[in-house]
């Protein structure tokens, strides 16, 4: 493999360091192999749906109240002990920077993965397409790779089209929005977002390790971040405003983001009691201090 062709990405915050224009307009041969994203094109118009991250706050909530709801989970969320009771329908997983991840890495990664994702169909970059195609890697499963190509303007309105080149999402959340706003889904639910390592200074997961463990360029092996703070703080304004812009794209297209994560710094999105939701798995009849969403 190429790996020349790899843009560099800095997990967990997506650092993604591209010179062209996302805006620029591709060949007809770059654009061809994403012309089967269409099918995903409205899929769900009017739906509600929760996006899964990975931070801590995740264990404070009950989340097998989600099954029965559209989720779509991304990176490690597979590991949840309950990730079985929710089932996510589709499981995202952003660009791959090799440094201290190898190949071999990544290929135990996706095949772990693969054996705990259930139905769910994946969202992959396309720079991971030869990778899983000369590995044999999620066969027989659904797959779909996504374009990313510069940053966004927030000139730019619409809603990003997944069959050309979309903005290098600054995190993984910002590619499940991305999705979640393509398939028509009206209510977007955050969870595990807190993306408050800029204070804390140290960046935990949910879960105490994943096969990724250790391989992230911009943390030791015990999550403290090593980057320096004027590089993350570049990252958290591109972050900040990738947000805001979607924020602003879901708003023209009569849709809601809102953050149900547990704390956290994320301010973009009106905060919801993720515990005051009425859900499709909540096991007794609602409370009556809980509230409906559209």
């Amino acid at each position: 493999m190429n790996i020349g062709r790899f843009v560099k990405f800095v997990l967990p915050y997506g650092l993604v360091v591209r010179t062209e224009a996302w805006r620029a307009k591709p060949s007809r041969q770059v654009l061809e192999p994403f012309k089967e994203n269409l099918a995903l094109r409205d899929r769900h118009a009017g739906a509600r749906c929760f996006i899964l991250c990975t931070g801590p706050s995740v264990r404070r909530q009950d989340l097998r109240r989600l099954a029965g709801e559209l989720v779509i989970s991304v990176s490690s969320a597979y590991l949840h002990p309950d990730f079985g009771l929710f089932r996510p329908t589709y499981h995202c997983v952003p660009q791959i920077t090799y440094g201290k991840m190898t190949e071999a890495d990544v290929i135990r990664w996706f095949a772990d993965m693969n054996a705990h994702l259930g139905p769910a169909e994946m969202i992959l970059s396309s720079t991971e397409r030869a990778l899983v195609a000369a590995q044999g890697l999620f066969a027989g499963r659904p797959m779909h790779y996504l374009h990313f190509s510069g940053d966004t303007g927030m000139e730019d309105i619409g809603i990003p089209d997944l069959v050309g080149p979309i903005p290098g999402p600054q995190s993984v959340p910002i590619m499940a929005l991305m999705l979640a706003l393509y398939m028509g889904c009206k209510s977007i639910y955050l969870l595990g977002t807190e993306h408050d390592h800029f204070i804390t200074g140290s960046y935990t997961y949910f879960y105490e390790r994943s096969p990724m463990t250790g391989k992230d360029l911009s943390t030791n092996e015990d999550g403290s971040v090593v980057m320096a703070r004027y590089d993350e703080l570049h990252a958290f304004a591109r972050l900040w405003r990738q947000y805001r812009w979607l924020r602003q794209r879901a708003a023209e297209a009569g849709a809601t983001i809102y953050n149900a994560t547990d704390g956290g710094a994320l301010d973009e999105f009106e905060r919801v009691d993720f515990r005051a939701l009425v859900l499709a798995g909540d096991s007794a009849a609602p409370r009556p201090d809980r509230i409906e969403r559209p």
